[in-house]
């Protein structure tokens, strides 16, 4: 059995450059996310396919 103590180990240390943001949505937004990742070749999560989304968000505002 593995204990919390050893799953938090094996996370490793969070990037110094990096800061936690928790927000709440709406399922159907969760939803909607969990399908598009079910979309993606490498089946992301969905912290990182929000993080995939905004990055895309910000590349586009700076081509304006």
């Amino acid at each position: 059995m593995t204990s919390i103590g050893n799953i938090m180990k094996s996370r490793g240390r969070p990037r110094v450059d990096t800061q936690p943001i928790m927000v709440r949505m709406p399922t159907e937004l969760i939803e909607a996310l969990d399908e598009a990742r079910r979309g993606e070749e490498d089946l992301p999560s969905r912290p990182e396919l929000i993080r995939r989304i905004v990055e895309a968000w910000a590349d586009g505002r700076r081509g304006q």
